[in-house]
């Protein structure tokens, strides 16, 4: 037996490891699983370049649980260590044999499949464990197999034992206080978690599953009988659908990866984007775009990272802009760095490259699906509409390809872009400054009566909602300088679409002050501001808007990022229409009482198209009607 001490630059290295190597403790399996898989690799390439000459046989990882002995085996049947490679990799921190391997063969083929990482990662087995053993067998003719221990501190001991067949098995003896990694559960989360798509079979116990069985024995419906066995689990797929080229994939085989990658999900992806690229960086991936809900945040980190299939994050937000994180699917790419901060992720060089690399391929996809099938992108545009909304706001470079495929829908139905439909409104839609007014309603029932007056001047209402909404209208007309929007209920329509003719009033200012106080009388004054308006006859008596302007300040503000202090007051106004018979019969009431009945109920019948009219109010004029009826 030989004894040493490990040779680092700190003294007590340990403690820090310990508490300070990864921030999740949990990381330590992906670690050891992965140094296992990339033993098996090297083995694989050894073997294909003629460098070992035995029998390959099946490579595969096995994570074994002891609940009796508390141990948790890592085992591979790759390419194994001699003592000195031992001492060389594990006693001295400073070397990584992985990263030496990745210098030795680069440019051969196979080389890239490597992972690396051996070294440091193994240490991370101190952080749930007391003790770790190596138990070894290299791979080089003549080998011993040796065994190296260490409790955690720097001392070590190493000794030749009796093993039969090459790789490596790393035994952790976990400690007390990190005995939930003894627990069976929660090692196949963790395997599901980081392990599900490595390059080598790994395999975790036994599971259950039903064959028809063997002996054929049929069940009282004459059908064979289904029995349980037990089989190896292997917790893997080797072979992801990013791995393998596009051409030999199907819509369907694309779709079952989507409910791999996420079981619990019941409905399929709208479409995809196969990502892969060799040069000036490697990335592959396929990136899914899900039918989106209202609630953005909801969507967020559903994009896993891997490397050379190796699980890292699925925070991808310093990898992709904002935007692109309501995507789902997977990201692989061995150019970004591993287990570093937010701040060097975000002063990469390969990552910004992979961002604006990734962002450009959804943009072309999306104008490719508008150019060659518009009538297939129309009818996805309600569960896109929020994405690309969002990346307009957000990214400048995708705003103005998304210029091309955005599109705007009327109450009919109909689906135009923003050119096509400022040319077929600009006949009757442009006010008096020559900008095109795009009228919208965010909800045409609750608006119905505005949409139906619109539309019966021949003016096309525009049928925009949703949580961004606001924020888009406003991103537009500052892409669109010669165009504006307006609610359809922000106004009287003549306001709305202001034209040089104006109508005259019926009502002169003497009507008017004596009208006024009667009308305020009517309604809250520090909610509702009481107006004159000269209106066409066939207009409603009295209309209640909400400026432009404050109303959609309010809405950005609920969705944050308005940009302003303070908040914004509730405030409405109360347009009275001076040319309408009602107001005119009003004037000719003998009395102030009966003036103020009357004001009073046309009062009343306009909050109760707004939905303004509530509570004791309410409740007031369903009496005051009946007692009418």
């Amino acid at each position: 037996m030989k004894t040493g001490s490990i040779n680092v630059q700190t003294e007590n290295i340990f403690p820090i490891i310990k508490k300070f190597l990864y921030s999740d403790h949990e990381i330590f399996l992906r670690e050891l699983v992965s140094n296992a898989v990339d033993a098996s690799q090297k083995l694989k390439f050894f073997a294909s370049n003629g460098e070992f000459k035995g029998t390959l046989g099946d490579l595969k990882v096995e994570v074994i649980l002891d609940t009796t002995e508390k141990t948790l085996t890592i085992r591979d049947n790759g390419i194994g260590m001699t003592e000195d490679e031992i001492d060389k990799y594990i006693n001295q921190i400073a070397f990584s044999g992985a990263e030496e391997f990745v210098q030795k063969y680069k440019g051969k083929e196979g080389a890239e499949q490597i992972i690396g990482h051996f070294g440091l990662g193994f240490y991370s087995s101190f952080m749930v464990s007391d003790k770790v053993q190596i138990k070894s067998l290299s791979h080089k003719e003549g080998s011993k197999a040796i065994q190296w221990e260490s409790t955690g501190s720097p001392e070590f001991t190493i000794a030749e034992i009796e093993k039969t067949e090459i790789g490596t098995d790393i035994v952790l003896f976990i400690s007390d206080e990190s005995a939930e990694f003894l627990k069976k559960d929660r090692i196949q989360g963790m395997l599901d978690k980081y392990c599900k798509f490595l390059s080598i079979p790994v395999f975790f116990g036994n599971k259950t599953e039903y064959i028809d069985d063997p002996k054929g024995e049929k069940d009282e419906n004459d059908k064979v009988k289904r029995v349980a066995v037990e089989v190896e689990n292997q917790v893997n797929n080797v072979a992801p659908a990013w791995t393998k080229k596009p051409s030999d994939l199907t819509t369907e085989q694309y779709n079952d990866f989507y409910r791999e990658l996420y079981p619990t999900t019941m409905e399929s992806p709208l479409f995809h984007i196969h990502l892969n690229v060799d040069y000036p960086f490697n990335l592959t991936g396929v990136l899914y775009f899900p039918k989106l809900q209202e609630n953005i945040e909801v969507q967020k980190n559903k994009i896993n990272l891997y490397s050379n299939q190796v699980f890292i994050t699925d925070n991808v937000e310093q990898i992709v802009p904002e935007f692109l994180t309501l995507l789902h699917g997977v990201i692989d790419s061995p150019d970004i760095p591993l287990n570093v901060s937010r701040s060097y992720l975000q002063a990469d060089g390969n990552v910004k490259k992979i961002s604006s690399h990734i962002t450009k391929k959804v943009a072309d996809k999306l104008a490719s699906m508008y150019k060659n099938d518009r009538k297939d992108f129309e009818s996805k545009w309600e569960d896109l509409k929020i994405f690309v909304q969002y990346g307009s706001l957000s990214d400048e470079k995708f705003g103005e390809k998304a210029k091309n495929f955005s599109l705007v829908k009327n109450t009919d139905g109909s689906y135009f872009s923003v050119e096509e439909f400022k040319d077929k409104v600009a006949a009757v839609q442009t006010d008096k400054n020559d900008k095109v007014v795009f009228l919208y309603t965010n909800d045409p029932i609750e608006q119905y009566g505005f949409v139906k007056k619109a539309k019966d001047r021949g003016y096309d209402v525009l049928h925009i909602d949703g949580p961004i909404a606001p924020h888009w209208i406003a991103k537009l007309e500052q892409t669109y300088e010669n165009i504006t929007f307006a609610r359809v209920d922000a106004d009287t329509l003549d306001k709305l679409i202001q034209k040089d003719e104006e109508i005259p009033s019926k009502l002169s200012k003497e009507d008017e002050e004596l009208l006024k106080p009667l009308f305020e009388g009517a309604v809250n004054k520090e909610k509702f501001t009481v107006q004159f308006e000269s209106m066409n006859s066939d207009d409603a008596p009295i209309i209640i808007t909400q400026p432009e302007f404050i109303r959609r300040m309010m809405e950005q503000q609920k969705m944050g990022g308005g940009g302003f202090m303070g908040a914004f007051p509730d405030m409405h106004n109360l347009m009275v229409n001076g040319n309408h018979d009602k107001i005119q019969s009003i004037l000719s009431e003998s009395s102030d009482d009966l003036k103020t009945a009357k004001i009073k109920q046309l009062t009343d019948i306009a909050l109760l198209s707004q939905g303004l009219l509530k509570g004791a109010a309410l409740n007031e004029f369903i009496e005051r009607s009946i007692e009418k009826v």
